[in-house]
């Protein structure tokens, strides 16, 4: 988003500019070396700077503390998450752009154990250890419960100085991203990246789908809201849905732009209170295909409007992956809404097999940001906050307190 104004932006329709950073390093001088890292905003946004002391420098203190931020970010970012923790450094962007290149794996070559004489960082090993564990036991889970909320952990210890304890927390998604590059006197060089990891994933049987579609609730989005809301009431949290039909499609601009008009004396749009709100955008389409990759996107990003469309009978059926606040819950029981979260991760796959039909049908000129209608067959979501003020996240959610390194 280029800035016209404070206030004021337009989408530079290219993705640029892109962030571009260059570095000198004088043991490769005949040697160029890429990091390139495709990034959207959902796990940079919860990547976070903690401003500590030394208090937190002790096992049961850290390890509490390390709890509950992880909580707090939640499934915002699509887990399983590749976690970094950084603790030290000589200044907050020292520590933060450790932290960023941790969660590429960029460090993994660190010493492994520090040294009073040159103050160097380290990737504490055993730390990594007792993280990975502990986030096994926060309930959390790849999105909806389980244990498997990171897929591994690095944790670098920095140098500080005696005043501060900066402490920085990056997470990979699970759509990770990164790859590596070189040119060298022998020709360029790009890092071979794995090109079918379903081979890594258990061998799904014929058995395992009709044991899994047992419990599945079809939910015709087109036969009308009132309708809509009266099936969705009688499917508890948790509850796994399919969906068929129309979804209206518009997150931050489209929502920061109907409000603005609203508050002007302008009525809701109709869609809004039509269709289920679906908050995502599209990548380009494919040659071939109805749509490009189309996953949903963060769904906290919009509770700060969730309360102000219900009231005007909007945004009644919600569609995005993540955790919610409260806000959001509350508001739900108070006007009879849903929120369904789908799966973050998978927006190609979704797009090629649920996504029928798309066009724009309000503000074209926000680009992806444009509120679109689609057609969907089979898409999948879950119950995860109902119209009775419960929300699947709630408990695991809750704070706990940690005895030792790793454990409840």
């Amino acid at each position: 988003m280029a800035p016209i104004t404070m206030w004021e932006e337009k989408n530079t329709g290219n993705n640029l500019p892109a962030q571009i950073e260059i570095y000198a390093d004088s043991d490769h001088p005949d040697e160029y070396s890429f990091l390139f890292i495709a990034k959207g905003g959902g796990s940079a946004n919860k990547s976070f700077l903690y401003q500590e002391t030394k208090a937190v420098l002790n096992p049961d203190t850290f390890y509490t503390w390390v709890a509950d931020k992880l909580r707090s970010i939640g499934t915002a970012a699509c887990p399983p998450y590749h976690l970094a923790i950084v603790i030290g450094g000589t200044s907050a962007e020292h520590n933060v752009k450790t932290a960023k290149l941790a969660s590429t794996k960029y460090l993994d070559s660190l010493p492994t154990s520090g040294d009073p004489a040159t103050g160097h960082g380290f990737r504490d090993l055993e730390v990594e250890e007792e993280v990975l564990k502990l986030t096994r036991t926060l309930g959390i889970g790849a999105q909806f419960g389980g244990k498997y909320f990171c897929h591994d952990v690095r944790v670098v210890r920095l140098p500080r100085h005696g005043a501060s304890v900066p402490i920085s927390i990056a997470i990979s998604c699970s759509a990770d991203r990164q790859a590596k590059a070189k040119i060298t006197h022998e020709g360029i060089f790009i890092e071979d990246l794995e090109r079918d990891p379903a081979h890594f994933l258990p061998d799904t049987t014929q058995a395992h789908l009709i044991e899994s579609d047992a419990n599945l609730i079809t939910i015709d989005l087109n036969q009308g809201m009132e309708k809509v809301l009266e099936q969705l009431s009688t499917c508890p949290v948790k509850t796994r849905l399919s969906l068929t039909g129309t979804l209206v499609v518009a997150r931050d601009l489209a929502h920061a732009r109907i409000r603005t008009a609203m508050e002007a004396g302008e009525p809701m749009p109709s869609y809004l209170r039509d269709y289920a709100v679906y908050y995502a955008g599209p990548a380009k389409t494919p040659e071939g295909y109805a749509s490009g990759s189309f996953g949903p996107t963060t769904a906290g990003r919009m509770d700060s409007y969730v309360n102000y469309f219900q009231s005007h009978g909007g945004s009644m059926v919600m569609l995005a992956k993540g955790n919610r606040s409260k806000a959001v819950t509350d508001s739900c029981k108070e006007f009879g809404g849903f929120y369904l979260g789908s799966i973050g991760g998978p927006a190609a796959r979704l797009a090629q097999d649920c996504i029928k039909k798309v066009e724009v049908l309000d503000f074209e000129d926000l680009g992806m940001e444009a509120v679109w209608k689609i057609d969907v067959v089979d898409f999948p979501a879950f119950v995860v906050v109902d119209n009775k003020g419960n929300d699947f996240f709630a408990e695991t959610l809750r704070p706990m307190t940690i005895g030792k390194p790793g454990s409840v």
